[in-house]
Order: structure tokens, then C-alpha cells, then sequence
């Protein structure tokens, strides 16, 4: 992350490209992981998904809100998967959030995150302790509230998203797909859950982010 006193169009154009390297370098993982309990395709959707986002790049201006709105759009296209289209509902809440600002402060992050679980609890009818992506967006969200510091906000985010994920573990999934293989989804990771902490692990890795820039 940088060290900027808010989050800018550049700023999040910085994240997005070290998301994409970071997200294609983990898509045989993140298909294995789905594989377990879903279509097998989260991997590529996220690859597909986030190389769309690039390919909206360009036409980034000083607006928060549209950035975030190309990137709903892009992930869009990948409108095929169900964590695709929860993923763009959450990019639609922050472009909500942030229409006509250049920038948002640091200690905005947690809203974001709270309006993104509450756009994809609302898309996918889904509510916390069903062992999905929502349960490390809350965590995350709590964790971050009242931080300022983008590095701080990271941490607390990664350190929440790895203890929700280790507590669920040996939970058994209770919606979706992966709800249909019952005690035998205990033990694994929710893929969604998985797909949130790759993109921390992307933003917390100085090397892929200096490779992105």
C-alpha cells in the first residue's frame, strides 16, 4: 500500500495491478481450491475478472467512483460465476461510496469493506457463519475500523481475514454448492474466503507491488 494520506485513483491502480499478477500466478490454486467444493473455475474467473479491470486502466480519472464503477463493470463480463457477479456488487457499493471524490481517507477503508459484505450478503443471501467470503469481510471490517495508516489497516485485515478462515475451517459450508457436500466441506477453506486473503497477500508483497508499478 502507499504511504498517501488517502486512497486515490492511483493508488488503486497500483493495487490492481499487483491483485492481477498475484491473482494469475494463483489461479491453478484458487481452481484446486474451488474444485473441492464448487465449479473448479474461481481461479479463472478471478484471472479473467482482474485482466478486464486492467484493460479498464486507461480510462481511470481523478474519480474514485467511476474507477470503482469500470471495475464492477469489468467484472461483469465474467457474469458466468457467482463470485464474479457477488464481487462486482461490492465494487458497485464502493463506487457508491466514493462517486465524485479524488480521494478517501485511509480510516474509510473499514466502510468500504461494510459496504461491500452488505452488497454481497444482499446479492447472494447469504449471512455470516454460513462459511463464504462474508465471514473474513466482516472480520475485516471490524478489525480495520478506527485505522488510519494504510499498513496498519493491512495487517489488521490480514491478521483478522487468517483467524476467521481458521475458525471456519471445520465448519461445515452452509449455502451454495458447497453446501451440498455437508461434513465432507469440513477441514477445507472456503474458496471465496481463499480468493479475499490472496488479493491482502498481493497488496502486503512489496515485490509484486514494485513489480507492478
Amino acid at each position: 500500500m502507499t504511504t498517501q494520506s488517502g486512497l486515490t485513483t492511483e493508488a488503486l491502480s497500483r493495487a490492481i495491478r499487483s491483485i492481477a499478477l498475484h491473482v494469475e500466478s494463483e489461479t491453478d490454486e484458487l481452481n484446486a481450491l474451488d474444485g473441492k467444493l464448487g465449479d473448479g473455475d474461481l481461479g479463472v474467473t478471478m484471472s479473467r475478472g482482474f485482466t478486464h479491470v486492467l484493460d479498464a486502466l486507461p480510462g481511470f480519472t481523478g474519480d474514485l467512483g467511476q474507477a470503482f464503477l469500470a471495475c464492477a463493470r469489468a467484472f461483469t463480463r465474467e457474469s458466468g460465476s457467482s463470485f464474479g457477479t457477488l464481487f462486482a456488487s461490492a465494487l458497485m457499493s464502493a463506487a457508491k461510496q466514493t462517486q465524485g471524490r479524488s480521494q478517501v481517507p485511509w480510516s474509510e477503508i473499514s466502510s468500504l469493506l461494510t459496504g461491500g459484505f452488505n452488497a454481497m450478503a444482499a446479492r447472494g443471501k447469504a449471512s455470516l457463519g454460513d462459511k463464504t467470503v462474508l465471514d473474513v469481510l466482516h472480520a475485516a471490517a471490524a478489525a480495520t475500523s478506527g485505522l488510519d495508516e494504510p499498513a496498519a489497516i493491512l495487517q489488521a485485515a490480514v491478521g483478522a481475514t487468517d483467524a476467521t478462515m481458521s475458525r471456519m475451517r471445520n465448519q461445515p459450508a452452509q449455502i451454495g454448492r458447497a453446501r451440498i457436500f455437508g461434513e465432507r466441506s469440513i477441514g477445507l477453506d472456503d474458496p471465496g474466503m481463499a480468493a479475499f486473503r490472496f488479493m491482502l497477500q498481493a497488496l502486503a508483497d512489496p515485490s509484486e507491488a514494485h513489480s507492478a508499478s
